[in-house]
């Protein structure tokens, strides 16, 4: 069985780029290449370069137990709502927090004037 590598330029300029590969050692029959976005899996013929067939994979059915997915619905309002008064409560205090930053801060400043900001890298230009 051969190694697939995926090709540089195939990648950056192809249309299809999860399907560009590069061959590195020939196999002599069909073999199967699992699809990086879609899980899918790829029949791959080495001479031709070309898929032959694909298999989609199975979905999982959306929602198993009705009521058990209703039940979740309902618990997650409580969260939400607890969630968001935390967030709010802190978004209160955020405005306050900022300002005995800035006051420690200016403080600092006052107590050394000599004191140079540090160089940003645009600086030693």
């Amino acid at each position: 069985m051969g190694l697939w590598l995926p090709n540089r330029r195939s990648l950056w300029r192809s249309k299809h780029p999860p399907f560009s590969f590069t061959i590195v050692g020939m196999a002599k029959g069909m073999f199967d290449v699992l699809c990086p976005c879609c899980q899918a899996i790829l029949k791959i013929d080495p001479e031709t370069r070309a898929v032959i067939a694909h298999t989609m994979p199975e979905k999982p059915k959306p929602i198993e137990d009705l009521a058990s997915e209703v039940a979740k619905l309902k618990g997650e309002g409580a969260r939400r709502e607890e969630l968001f008064q935390k967030h709010f409560e802190a978004e209160k205090s955020h405005g306050q927090v900022l300002q005995k930053k800035f006051d420690e801060l200016f403080k600092r400043a006052k107590e050394d004037p000599d004191t140079r900001p540090p160089k940003r890298d645009i600086d030693f230009d």
